[in-house]
């Protein structure tokens, strides 16, 4: 069995590709697990004020980012002149990281997966705030979750603990940036490769009998693919 961390966060634009692609790998190989893990590039509003200057400085910068994500998606479905249009500050990580989170320790990994794709969708496409609890509640809903088992777990402070601990795991790996795979704790594949390539990578470890290490082997690829980190302070996706 091959085991997949997914680093991601639901505001990281090249995510949004990224887990599109996973899920249409997951579905070609009997042999990965995908676990997911919370990745948090705007924990919470000091964040984005040390790095960008101000709240509403954000929106302005991370839409050309998005410019470059939406290339990398598959389907090309950001709607950048649409969030270009609203009214809100760029929402931070904590809120969606917590709602998907309190999925996935309701029901596992596969109701987790499914949250963080509808809060994703509800801000790329729909252009909505998901830093507002309504937007986030909506996304809820639109999944096969109990909203009232998911409403009391969002409430524990349990949840947001788990997405602590996912932030220590990102340092204790060095995962700088999302989307990151960290596979068999052992390797790391940065940024959002063509599903090709993720497939090339995966099948070279399939065949590697591997010893586990302490410290992650990065792969290198001909390809970068898309991601966004913090650099000296600031955000830097590519």
């Amino acid at each position: 069995m091959i085991k997949i961390e997914f680093f991601h966060d639901v505001i990281c634009s090249f995510c949004f590709p990224m887990s599109a692609r996973m899920r249409r790998i997951a579905k070609n190989y009997s042999n990965i697990e995908i676990n997911h893990r919370s990745f948090a590039l705007g924990w919470e509003a000091e964040d984005f004020i040390r790095n960008f200057g101000s709240r509403e400085a954000v929106k302005r910068e991370v839409l050309s980012h998005w410019a470059h994500a939406n290339k990398n998606d598959d389907e090309h479905r950001f709607n950048i002149e649409g969030m270009r249009q609203t009214d809100f500050n760029f929402p931070i990580s904590k809120p969606g990281l917590k709602t998907a989170k309190a999925a996935g320790l309701i029901g596992g990994d596969s109701i987790y997966w499914d949250v963080f794709d509808r809060i994703q969708n509800k801000l790329f496409v729909e252009n909505k705030n998901i830093e507002d609890i309504a937007v986030l509640e909506e996304a809820v809903k639109e999944t096969s979750i109990s909203f009232a088992d998911w409403k009391a777990q969002f409430k524990n402070d349990e949840t947001e603990k788990a997405v602590l601990a996912d932030l220590q795991l990102a340092q204790a790996y060095g995962v700088n940036s999302a989307p990151t795979l960290v596979i068999n704790q052992k390797y790391a594949i940065a940024g959002a490769q063509s599903q090709e390539e993720i497939e090339k990578l995966l099948d070279r470890i399939s065949k590697d009998e591997g010893i586990p290490l302490n410290k992650l082997q990065t792969l290198q690829t001909d390809n970068t693919g898309g991601s966004c980190s913090i650099v000296d302070g600031k955000w830097k996706c590519d």
